[in-house]
């Protein structure tokens, strides 16, 4: 098991096999390079840990565990998640502020704990099965026992389609459950208990002026930057040029006491010059005079897609993954550790979906459903531009969200990729019969849901946190990082600036159509006019316009006639025709094509062989 993560942690491997359970790891070296191997035990040996992360706040904790009279054999910041644990039991990650993902035996009480940090940088993947609990950092690690089988739930196949990842706790596996957010098992005598320690949703509004809350904003900001340059190896920052990973990279140098040569900064580009932003993130790097490098995503990348796709263990289509990867491999190559603005659109703000949702909520008293399915028709009708952001396709995704997909998941109308009316053609009738009572939608309801209080962006920003940036976003970036060795931390995800953004009411964060609002007006004095004028563009990559020529023998290869009949789940002629009317450049398909491309490649290499299939 654990040597199938060695490309998360190439540096160590430790394991400890005790009466009642085994515990193993690869280590990347990152604080205490020479004297922080794993395991982890207690003075006594009562308990033992290991864990993948990074505790932030381990100095404080260390003065105040040695006080009470704990004894350290490292300076490891794992170290103290075992004496936090000796000290406070469960309660002590209420006191851990970090990324992690860990598990404990206390064999005082043969008890297993395993523990995600608040935000979810960090997997944590486990199973039931005969031989008892499994877990893991990855999906791979546990199909490594023969106990586990391959079965697969189909209810989180359809949320693949519907949203191009799977949504946590299911994993396309039936009998493989991803531990949230937030949360924590415990595992005694063959019984499995889980329990959240921490939610966002909880954190009570407080009445902001704009000065006080920028201030605000602008000092923990700071902090968390430069807490999370904690490191004893070489650390960078991703650079997109965007405000998030500028003000980032503005931190790191003010941190770093002015010296930007000091802070390395990584950036991917494109030909395209819709999808090009390395003019901007040349503009931060020159602004702080960092030690800057860039790369280019070229169609090359098709040479990628079979290593990448099978490398996330389960379906997963969100294409930036590809740049993802490409800048993580070209900062690998110079540091060990790299910054990114990942939450910084969860937490201010900074989607379309949000706005799209205030218009729509305007509109729904002179374009009822009827009429938008009338517009959506006509506008369907229009041929799509090969712009990464072309007006026609954003009205032609406005008026479909509006149309065809239901008004209870709100902002969600614009973060789904399949609906219902595709599905009714393109699933065969064996899978729709195996879907006839779930409910795709459920888990956006429910997050929405969960949020009760009045203000309508924060309920959606709650639902991003709990659901696109823990199970896409997230699940991106440890996969694309790890897969090279790169370990990359959020600072816009560490739980205080976490708590106090949502103390915030959502006019801070969008004001009129000005997203980011209250981040903006705190670095209004630091970054250029034009990186806080600039829209809000998005990781991705020219994979529309790729599958028509350069992807194209690619996708008739893995969507023939042959393997969707021997698959079983979708209809070939439906099929053809998404792929005719997307090379012939009449529609744009590419989400749903490259979704079936993707779950084609994943089921060949985790299921052929295998006696899953589906009724009928």
């Amino acid at each position: 098991m654990v040597r199938t993560l060695r490309h998360r942690g190439p540096d160590d491997e430790g394991r400890v096999v005790l009466p009642g359970v085994g515990l193993a790891m690869s280590r990347l070296a990152i604080v205490d390079v020479s004297g922080g191997q794993q395991p982890f035990e207690s003075e006594d040996g009562a308990i033992q840990l290991v864990a993948n992360g990074e505790i932030y706040n381990h100095q404080e904790l260390r003065e105040l565990l040695v006080g009470r009279g704990h004894t350290f054999s490292s300076r490891s910041d794992i170290e103290v998640l075992v004496h936090a644990y000796e000290e406070w039991g469960t309660d002590f990650l209420g006191h851990v502020q970090g990324m992690f993902g860990l598990a404990l035996w206390d064999s005082r009480t043969r008890t297993l704990l395993a523990a995600r940090d608040r935000a979810g940088e960090k997997p944590l993947y486990y199973a039931l099965t005969s031989e008892g609990l499994l877990f893991a950092s990855e999906i791979k690690a546990l199909l490594s026992s023969a106990s586990l089988s391959r079965d697969i739930d189909f209810e989180a196949l359809d949320q693949f389609l519907t949203y191009e990842y799977v949504v946590t706790p299911r994993t396309i596996f039936s009998d493989v459950k991803r531990l949230a957010a937030a949360h924590y098992l415990v595992y005694r005598d063959g019984e499995l208990e889980i329990t959240r320690y921490w939610d966002a949703a909880s954190v009570a509004p407080r009445q902001w002026t704009d000065d006080d809350a920028a201030e605000a904003v602008r000092e923990t900001f700071a902090k968390v930057v430069a807490r999370q340059m904690m490191s004893d190896v070489p650390l960078g920052a991703f650079l997109s040029g965007g405000v998030d990973s500028s003000v980032i990279v503005a931190m790191m140098v003010e941190a770093s006491g002015g010296k930007g040569e000091s802070v390395n900064t990584f950036s991917m580009g494109f030909t395209d010059g819709s999808y090009n932003e390395l003019p901007y993130a040349r503009e931060v790097a020159t602004r702080f005079n960092t030690t800057h490098r860039e790369g280019l995503v070229e169609t090359k990348v098709v040479d990628l897609f079979d290593q990448l796709i099978v490398h996330f263990d389960e379906p997963f289509a969100d294409v930036s993954l590809f740049p993802t990867h490409l800048v993580s491999k070209l900062a690998r190559e110079h540091v060990t550790v790299a910054l990114s603005g990942d939450g910084g659109d969860e937490l201010f703000g900074g989607y379309d979906s949000y706005i799209a949702d205030q218009l729509a909520r305007r509109l729904a008293y002179v374009m009822p459903g009827g009429v938008a399915r009338i517009v959506s028709g006509l506008t369907d009708l229009l041929p799509p531009s090969r712009k990464k952001k072309g007006l026609t396709n954003k009205i032609k995704r406005f008026v479909q969200g509006v149309a065809e997909e239901p008004d209870a998941i709100e902002h969600y109308r614009w973060m789904t990729y399949m609906p219902l009316r595709l599905k009714q053609r393109l699933y065969t009738s064996g899978l729709k019969r195996t879907l006839e009572v779930s409910d795709v939608y459920q888990p956006v309801r429910e997050a929405l849901g969960t949020f009760t209080g009045n203000d309508l962006l924060n309920r959606q920003l709650y639902a991003d946190l709990c659901i696109y940036l823990s199970d896409d976003i997230l699940v991106k970036v440890d996969r694309m990082s790890m897969a090279t060795s790169l370990e990359t931390r959020a600072p816009f995800l560490d739980a205080e600036l976490i708590e106090l953004v949502s103390s915030m009411p959502g006019h801070l964060k969008i004001r009129g159509n000005e997203r980011k609002y209250v981040l903006k007006r705190a670095f209004r004095d630091v970054l250029p006019p034009t990186i806080l004028r600039r829209p809000k563009d998005g990781f991705s990559i020219p994979i529309k316009n790729w599958l028509q020529v350069e992807l194209s023998p690619m996708l008739q290869d893995l969507l023939s006639r042959d393997r969707l009949i021997r698959r079983g789940w979708f209809e070939p002629t439906v099929v053809q025709q998404l792929i005719q009317e997307h090379i012939g450049g009449r529609r744009n398909h590419a989400h749903t094509l490259f979704s079936l491309m993707v779950l084609e490649r994943w089921a060949e290499a985790f299921l052929d062989g295998s006696s899953t299939h589906c009724g009928g």
